[in-house]
């Protein structure tokens, strides 16, 4: 088979479709026929040498991919041969096949293609796991979501929106008509305005229950300014730095509570049990149109370069896609 391969760490020329061992199942594994693989951004810090695979885990990049079963372990109870499927993954969906444990594949939802799913697994599954079981959004809270225009978030707005939460998200101008139709209440340019203070003005200075932030240490301490009184904040992503001061006083005083929690590296029980709450919560609002996958653009698997210079480049809400 082949796989896009990283030769040596570097920009988006390190990429390269090759020729490579075709995957064979553990007893209890699928192997997958891939259709689609989502890009996500720890896939360009991967590339980059940044956020290498765990241990056990394949070395492609890719961590989520759309397909059909094309052969089971031994020990496989759920799924045959045949079946259309989506999987979370550590790594391998930019190939043509990848294995993968049971437990972290996925049936296609009803409302959406088997390529399209590809563009659900990550997202929801960061999105889920950090809104929704730590962050615990319920109906009649708030949500502020950080880079709504990008797959994150514009997931995060939508299943925000169908829990019936009143959601604020910050994106460039352009993309805030897009937003408010996937559900944004509030959108703030980042650019020119100020989030806290927008916050405030809309909450009567109350502040918001939840903050979804992929930006990290340059949004840190505003972040806390934005929380209402026992807010919780999830770190997803840390596209604004590395390094930041946190404001302890205002965050006791609040008796907010912060998560910085990745989703690769976490235990495959853990990791399961999120896939397994995918399929119980949010899959029937898929396959219900209340939340759909965003797709910018799709881009042939063998030109994964250019789908990570897309990326780079932003100005496009959702999701890439690399297709067979």
């Amino acid at each position: 088979m082949y796989a896009v391969t990283i030769t040596t760490p570097g920009g988006p020329e390190a990429l390269e479709w090759r020729e490579v061992p075709e995957p064979e199942p553990a007893p209890d594994e699928v192997v997958i026929d891939v259709d689609a693989a989502g890009v996500n951004r720890a896939d360009l810090l991967q590339r980059q040498g940044h956020y290498p695979p765990p241990a056990g885990a394949s070395v492609y990049p890719g961590l989520e991919c759309a397909g059909t079963v094309n052969a089971c372990g031994s020990d496989v109870t759920k799924w045959r041969v045949g079946d259309e499927v989506c999987a979370l993954l550590s790594g391998g969906g930019y190939a043509e096949r990848v294995a993968v444990h049971e437990s972290l594949v996925l049936p296609v939802p009803d409302s959406i293609s088997v390529a399209a799913s590809a563009a659900l697994v990550e997202v929801a599954a960061t999105v889920y796991s950090n809104v929704t079981q730590f962050g615990r959004l319920s109906a009649g809270e708030s949500v502020l979501i950080h880079g709504g225009s990008g797959g994150v978030g514009s997931f995060a707005i939508q299943w925000a929106r169908a829990i019936g939460a009143t959601v604020y998200t910050t994106a460039r101008p352009s993309n805030h008509e897009m937003l408010s139709r996937l559900g944004a209440d509030v959108t703030i340019d980042y650019s020119t305005e100020d989030f806290v203070e927008v916050v405030a003005e809309h909450t009567n200075g109350l502040g918001v229950d939840v903050i979804l932030d992929v930006m990290g240490a340059s949004y840190l301490g505003r972040n806390v300014d934005a929380l209402a009184p026992d807010g919780r904040l999830a770190i997803v992503g840390m596209q604004g730095g590395r390094k930041g001061e946190l404001p302890l006083g205002k965050l006791l005083a609040k008796r907010g509570t912060i998560m910085a929690a990745g989703l690769r590296s976490r235990p495959l029980a853990d990791r399961a049990s999120i896939v397994a709450g995918l399929e119980r919560d949010v899959w029937p609002h898929v396959s219900a149109g209340r939340v759909q996958p965003v797709i910018a653009s799709r881009i042939p698997m063998a030109q994964a370069s250019v789908a990570h210079e897309a990326m780079e480049n932003g100005g496009y809400v959702g999701k890439i896609l690399l297709t067979a």
